[in-house]
């Protein structure tokens, strides 16, 4: 995508009935100040095309006015068609938080429980349509378990074990747990949703993250960047925002359990939806994808970059099972005390 030039920007600030007086760059984001403030430019690829801007307006006529304004032109389009590129015209928030990252991102997940509450719509499933989810996912795990096995195996026959190999043992039953973990899950999900018709959707962000969370003047946070929403469940927006987060040295994530609480509290999932957002919480991917990159790369490969991906993903691994295990305490609990008879 090519950048365009201080009178390109300024010409097209002119649709706006905006004269131009100075431009910076962030990004794909032209900050534009004008004769009437401070404006944001974004560009976007032209492919991508404006059905975000449905789903903007949609939000909007639900009442859910938390999303950072786009601008109509002054013949009413939402967005300028320039070469391979749409721009589009919001106010520029200057982003200022108060109270750091474990407040933005309570902040961040309130809201989100709020757009999903607003746009939750229950879309009819079938019985062959959940097989079909839960046969093709199923196949595709236990066909990543069998490979870690056999990798173990291959590496249990070598003589001298290089670093990684060691390492990989050394993991291989906690990283076999999880596997099966999730496999029970999407299990206990298919049997639980046996005789279910209906599924519930939202409007997801599809690219949940922080840094598209702003906040204004009086410190009112919204949500930018809705170029990848979509129909789809809830699930979609915080299992990679979980990823991203929990990518990192071992820690204790009470904080993301905070997040999910403030979530869950506006926006409860169905004890069905919890069951598979724990399945697909805990599958180890990331580390399956490692050790086959491994094994099947030939002689000629980096010994230290493999062993630093696999430690890191054990981490991510570890630090994920904290959640899942503390998330699934709760669902217990919460099942007990429905199945306790009220004392007299």
């Amino acid at each position: 995508m090519t950048g365009f030039t201080n009178e390109e920007i300024g010409r097209l600030a002119n649709y706006y009935g905006l004269t131009m007086n100075f431009v910076e760059k962030h990004g794909r984001v032209y900050k534009i100040y004008t004769d009437k403030g401070e404006f944001a430019f974004k560009q976007i690829e032209a492919k991508k095309g404006l059905d975000f801007l449905r789903y903007v307006q949609h939000l909007y006529q639900q009442g859910y006015n938390r999303i950072v304004p786009i601008y109509p032109t002054l013949d009413g389009r939402y967005a300028i068609l320039e070469g391979n590129s749409l721009f589009y015209l919001m106010p520029w928030l200057e982003n200022k938080e108060r109270e750091g990252r474990l407040q933005k991102n309570k902040d961040l997940f309130r809201e989100l429980a709020r757009l999903h509450t607003l746009s939750v719509r229950e879309v009819p499933i079938t019985k062959e349509m959940r097989e079909e989810h839960y046969e093709q996912t199923t196949a595709r795990w236990e066909s990543e378990r069998e490979a870690l096995e056999s990798f173990a195996e291959q590496c249990e026959r070598t003589v001298y074990m290089s670093p990684f190999q060691l390492l990989y043992c050394t993991f291989f039953s906690e990283i076999n747990g999880a596997e099966r973990f999730a496999l029970d899950k999407i299990k206990e999900w298919k049997e639980a949703t046996d005789e279910e018709t209906k599924a519930r959707s939202v409007i997801i962000h599809g690219k949940l993250s922080n840094e598209h969370f702003l906040y204004d003047e009086n410190g009112t946070g919204y949500f930018t960047n809705f170029e990848q929403a979509q129909i789809a469940s809830p699930i979609h927006d915080l299992l990679p925002f979980l990823d991203r987060t929990l990518s990192t040295h071992p820690k204790r994530f009470d904080e993301s359990i905070e997040w999910l609480d403030t979530y869950f509290r506006h926006f409860p999932f169905k004890a069905e939806e919890m069951l598979l957002f724990l399945s697909y919480l805990a599958h180890p991917g990331a580390i399956f994808r490692v050790a086959e990159r491994y094994f099947s790369s030939g002689k000629d490969k980096n010994e230290m970059k493999f062993v630093n991906q696999l430690q890191h993903q054990y981490w991510r691994m570890k630090n994920t099972e904290y959640v899942v295990v503390k998330l699934e305490e709760r669902e217990r609990m919460k099942k007990e005390q429905q199945q306790t008879p009220p004392s007299n």
